[in-house]
């Protein structure tokens, strides 16, 4: 095995930070959406928009698992960095290993969510098909 340097880490920094990006825009759209689904639900109690609020407090706390997930690897990579700046190569390569099993969580997590999220606009889809 190759010797862990400090560019290895470093290279996963502006990769984690996008996916974080992503992870807050995603977020900050659920924040919306459940804004208006709480208006329209005040307004008219309806089973409909109970599932749909059900199925976006779901996909709300899967996020919240994928930042969790991504923020602590990137922590890790910063760990690593530092263990290798005090030669502690032995210990960085398990953490720096850490680091790369949360981002598998974390993106493995973002997978899942896609698909909740294409479930729910299918039933927005077929709603429209059925009511030509």
């Amino acid at each position: 095995m190759e010797q862990l340097t400090l560019t290895t880490p470093a290279l996963l920094f502006s990769a984690i930070s996008l996916i974080m990006l992503a992870y807050t825009n995603r977020f900050l759209a659920y924040a919306a959406t459940i804004r208006n689904l709480h208006d329209k639900y005040t307004e008219k109690k309806d089973s409909v928009l109970m599932a749909q609020i059900q199925n976006i407090k779901k996909r709300l706390y899967l996020t919240r698992s994928m930042q969790i997930f991504g923020i602590s690897s990137l922590l890790l990579c910063v760990m690593t960095m530092f263990l290798i700046y005090i030669q502690q190569n032995a210990i960085a390569v398990w953490v720096f290993g850490l680091a790369l099993l949360l981002l598998i969580a974390s993106l493995s997590l973002l997978i899942i969510e896609i698909q909740i999220s294409v479930k729910a606009l299918e039933h927005h889809i077929s709603d429209i098909e059925n009511n030509k």
